[in-house]
């Protein structure tokens, strides 16, 4: 379903709005909604396939350290 297929409700919970009023409502939610559609996309990033891809290397084995962590 496409944005523009689906329906959007507003209730009026308080006061008698005229007709003009909520043509006047509905077409500055509409204005503001469009403009936020249009700034909220995000950028894609400029990595290459083969860098998205590729997991870090692990860091080499330390020598130093005995095994079992203890030179006893």
């Amino acid at each position: 379903m496409s944005e523009s297929d689906r329906t959007r409700a507003i209730d009026i919970v308080r006061g008698h709005p005229t007709e003009e009023e909520l043509a006047a409502l509905i077409a500055v939610i509409s204005d503001s909604y469009v403009r936020e559609a249009a700034d909220a996309v995000a950028e894609e990033p400029r990595v290459s396939a083969w860098q998205r891809t590729q997991r870090p290397m692990r860091t080499p084995l330390r020598r130093d350290i005995p095994w079992g962590r203890f030179a006893g």
